[in-house]
């Protein structure tokens, strides 16, 4: 059994204890990671803390030199490395190439963003200039759902501003970023990325260790307040991402034939395991029938399996506690009246396998609609007004994204700029990008990831003010001198 080593000071350490890593669609153990202790904890954090000089003082070019050489060293591991996530988290293997893909994408785009100057007074006065200076030591703590992607929304900004970075995935997928960790010794300086590995406790300890200067987290809004709360304490700041119930609103003009796939592949993505996936679908009466029983088609004829075989669209589950509460929402809903037009139970396999399901007359006041379900199961609200729809999307404590599907694109428009969330789509889902910022309302989130935005989170913004303006002013305002005429 392959065994996996974490990355302190650029070298690889074991650890006296290691805790097994399960496969989601065969139940099996498929690896086996460390468990870091405190002192091997305080070890990465002191590497980061003594890189961090030496990485912050580099020309913001010769750092993103290093991160392309980095994006450059992921990408010729690229089937490696999408085997190892495959089989950890469960998604089918063309999804886990397209993760390290992703990776080396913000890599890349980080390696060459350079942040704008901006100089917000020059007159005789004075010169002021707001400059960014890094935070410090960051500590990056990730989910199961995107393990690969989703850390480097956070390590690629981090170092191209100037920071060092410990980065701790979650304990149901973590052996893809120790793997990741092991590739990138001696690409990138020693100390300046560690990766560790544990589980809750180990979590609880990086939020409150007093070195680093900021937490940057993805998962669950419950976890989230706890990081939160570690964090006032010391008063690191935060980024946090954290759940979401995505409303797609459909509205009257739409063509149920074309729209239907696209719903479809943007909320059973990752098996619906996507923070910022389709949640709810609230579609107009008119064309409820019609649209459960498309989704119901796509859903009855995706196929579900292991993620290595080729022909497999959606994988497992990816753990135990997870199906076991996909599988109490779809049942909880069932009982309150709603019909599974498709799906509705666990499939009679080996493995975390929930069949895909779709929800037809499901209401407001559901667990299932109202919460995330973060599985293979969707719920179909109907409406009879839209400006009624708009409120009952709204009424949720999740801001984090919303759509809106029209023919008529000027008011499918208009109506997602009500929608009171970070990021809403007009005819889309799922759009993602490195230079477009992504951010959460409400429960959703604090902070910002990607773009420039997302840089700015890591960094300390100064201000530099010159009295009597900048020395190139002051040298043009000198009365010129004779010899100076010379």
């Amino acid at each position: 059994m392959r065994r996996f080593t974490m990355t302190i000071d650029g070298r690889g350490v074991e650890s006296a204890q290691h805790f097994d890593v399960i496969d989601p669609a065969t139940e099996q153990v498929c690896g086996r990671a460390p468990e870091c202790s405190p002192e091997q904890l305080d070890a990465a954090f002191a590497a980061a803390s003594t890189a961090l000089r030496g990485w912050s003082g580099l020309a913001p070019e010769r750092r993103g030199k290093a991160l392309a050489a980095a994006a450059d060293a992921l990408e010729r591991q690229t089937a490696e490395l999408a085997a190892v996530l495959t089989a950890e988290q469960g998604k089918p293997l063309a999804q886990a190439r397209a993760e390290i893909g992703s990776a080396v994408r913000w890599l890349r785009h980080f390696a060459g963003f350079t942040p704008n100057r901006e100089v917000v007074q020059d007159d005789d006065v004075a010169f002021a200039e707001v400059l960014r200076r890094p935070l410090g030591v960051v500590a990056a703590i990730t989910p199961w759902n995107f393990p690969v992607s989703l850390a480097f929304w956070k390590i690629a900004p981090a170092l191209a501003a100037g920071n060092t970075v410990v980065v701790k995935p979650s304990p149901y997928t973590p052996l893809t970023t120790l793997r990741i960790g092991e590739l990138l010794r001696g690409v990138l300086p020693d100390g300046v990325l560690g990766v560790v590995s544990g589980g809750d406790a180990l979590g609880a300890r990086l939020t409150r260790h007093p070195a680093p200067r900021k937490i940057s987290f993805t998962g669950s809004t419950a976890t989230g307040r706890k990081v939160l709360s570690a964090a006032a304490d010391d008063l690191k700041r935060v980024t946090l991402e954290l759940g979401g119930n995505d409303p797609a609103i459909v509205l009257d003009d739409v063509d149920v034939a074309e729209i239907a796939p696209k719903l479809f592949r943007t909320a059973f993505a990752n098996s619906g395991q996507v923070c910022v996936a389709v949640k709810r679908i609230y579609a107009p009466r008119r064309l409820y029938a019609d649209l459960v029983d498309a989704l119901a088609h796509e859903a009855v004829t995706a196929r579900t399996g292991d993620g290595r075989d080729p022909e497999t669209l959606l994988g497992p589950v990816n753990n135990r506690p997870q199906l076991d509460r996909v599988a109490a929402l779809v049942s909880d809903a069932l009982s309150r009246g709603a019909v599974a037009a498709a799906g509705g139970s666990r499939l009679a396999r080996d493995g975390y396998f929930f069949a895909p399901t779709v929800l037809a007359g499901a209401e407001d006041g559901m667990p299932v609609v109202d919460e995330e379900q973060f599985g293979p199961a969707l719920p179909v609200v109907a409406y009879d007004d839209v400006d009624t729809v708009v409120e009952r999307a709204n009424a949720s404590h999740f801001g984090l994204a919303g759509s809106v599907w029209g023919e008529d694109v000027e008011r499918a428009a208009r109506i997602a700029g009500r929608l009171d969330c970070g990021t809403s789509w007009v005819n889309a889902h799922i759009a993602l990008a490195p230079h477009i910022p992504f951010a959460g309302a409400k429960w959703s989130g604090v902070g910002t990831e990607n773009g420039r935005w997302g840089y700015e989170e890591f960094t300390q913004l100064k201000v530099e003010y010159v009295a009597g303006g900048s020395p190139a002013r002051r040298r043009r305002s000198e009365p010129t001198t004779a010899a100076g005429r010379h």
